[in-house]
């Protein structure tokens, strides 16, 4: 076993799509506080003034949707619960100090990576819906005025959900030395893959655990 040989964890493409993804979700999180309050609305000039900041943001939201849902046709299948993440829930703790012994083996993604994924995805979707119900330009005036403030409660709900939700994923990238880097160059090294995600390394590598008491995700 060479373990100097790195494993790559995300092609071209896929940084490609996170990285827009991220972008849209800065321009999209900046416009809507501008118009979320009053202090908040010097941000407005970041895009032209108020008119133009109105006008832009539901667009930068629907794209931030779109190449969102690239994210979510991508990784999908490797976000399911499984018995071992909720095993890995019950000992955070010591995921926490970092002490492996008793954590269960997981795939690609822990169990808090993929509570994440369908955080935002639950997230994206309240957005992009009360989004277009006070969408003023084109389909505000369907909907009555109880649905339109109920929308924009969701609205804001959800997006103070989702920019929580981003936070802890950064805080979590750079609390796990590599993460980044994998999301930037697109490769990990062996020992890193081997500690934070055996299952999945066992997999792309087909490295047999040491022992045959190894336990398998199900």
């Amino acid at each position: 076993m060479n373990d100097k040989k790195p494993i790559l964890r995300y092609t071209a493409n896929e940084r490609t799509n996170h990285w827009i993804v991220a972008i849209l979700f800065i321009l999209a999180g900046l416009s809507g506080l501008a118009l979320f309050h009053p202090a908040l609305f010097w941000l407005s000039h970041l895009f032209g003034g108020g008119p133009w900041t109105r006008i832009l943001h539901p667009f930068l939201g629907v794209a931030m949707f779109v190449f969102f849902l690239g994210l979510v046709f991508r990784f999908w299948r490797a976000n399911f619960i499984t018995a071992n993440d909720r095993l890995w829930l019950r000992r955070i703790d010591r995921v926490m100090v970092n002490r492996e012994d008793g954590v269960p083996p997981i795939g690609k993604y822990n169990a808090g990576q993929k509570l994440l994924f369908w955080t935002l995805l639950v997230c994206m979707l309240v957005l992009l819906i009360s989004g277009v119900v006070i969408w003023r330009a084109y389909f505000s005036l369907y909907f009555e005025i109880g649905v339109i403030r109920l929308a924009t409660l969701l609205h804001a709900l959800a997006a103070f959900v989702l920019i929580l939700s981003i936070i802890v994923h950064i805080y979590a990238g750079i609390w796990i030395k590599g993460s980044i880097g994998a999301m930037l160059h697109g490769w990990v090294s062996r020992p890193w893959a081997r500690k934070h995600h055996e299952l999945w390394y066992r997999e792309v590598t087909d490295d047999k655990p040491p022992h045959p008491h190894g336990r398998k995700e199900g």
